[in-house]
């Protein structure tokens, strides 16, 4: 994933960077100032990260991060935003490397994906972005919702999975639980809680199940 793509997903175009990276060297810029960020947070929590702990972390001058960041939220949404992304990129490719042909196997391929990020991905246990309240970033339902509505719109175009008010409530359902149960579970990423995860894949199936069937 480009960085830039970060900027455009968020609300409005680019409404919480300063600038947007145009060139190759901006936009590698940006992506260190995440990187750094994402190293900070998974020391401290993003509750602590500050602006000044950015750049220096990131080798560069507090000016930099604020040509591109208004604030220390602003920073904590782009990481989140790319986070998101990248679950979202590594779950097609899953799909197009596991030779899924069932839903039920795709839901599978998605919390190991899902469950890869908490292990792999630096800031995406300690963002996970958090409550949206505790952390001040007030895009966090919209964006659970629309990885929902992403996760919906692949099943039912690959496996024929319906279409409806119902369905697409429940796959808001299963993100938003999916990141509280899987944060939980990955506490010690480097021993995460294996039968916490595979409960989550038996509730998954089960109550995706009752839904389709009654739609």
């Amino acid at each position: 994933m480009l960085v830039t793509e970060v900027t455009n997903a968020l609300p409005g175009g680019s409404s919480l960077l300063r600038n947007e990276p145009v060139q190759a060297r901006s936009s590698a810029r940006l992506s260190g100032l995440l990187d750094a960020a994402a190293a900070v947070i998974d020391e401290i929590g993003f509750e602590r990260l500050t602006t000044a702990m950015v750049a220096e972390r990131a080798g560069a001058s507090i000016g930099t991060v604020y040509r591109y960041f208004p604030d220390r939220i602003a920073v904590v949404e782009a990481l989140a935003i790319r986070c998101t992304q990248r679950l979202a990129e590594k779950f097609l490719e899953a799909l197009e490397t596991s030779g899924a042909t069932t839903w039920q196997a795709a839901c599978d391929a998605f919390i190991e994906m899902t469950s890869e990020m908490y292990r792999t991905e630096p800031g995406f246990r300690a963002i996970r972005f958090g409550d949206a309240a505790e952390s001040g970033v007030g895009d966090d339902e919209d964006r659970m919702a629309a990885l929902g509505g992403a996760v919906g719109g692949i099943m039912r175009e690959r496996f024929g999975v319906p279409e409806n008010e119902t369905v697409a409530r429940a796959w808001v359902v299963l993100a938003e639980s999916g990141h509280a149960v899987l944060a939980r579970a990955h506490r010690d990423r480097d021993h995460p809680d294996r039968p916490l995860i595979e409960a989550y894949r038996t509730m998954t199936r089960s109550y995706m199940e009752s839904v389709i069937a009654a739609s």
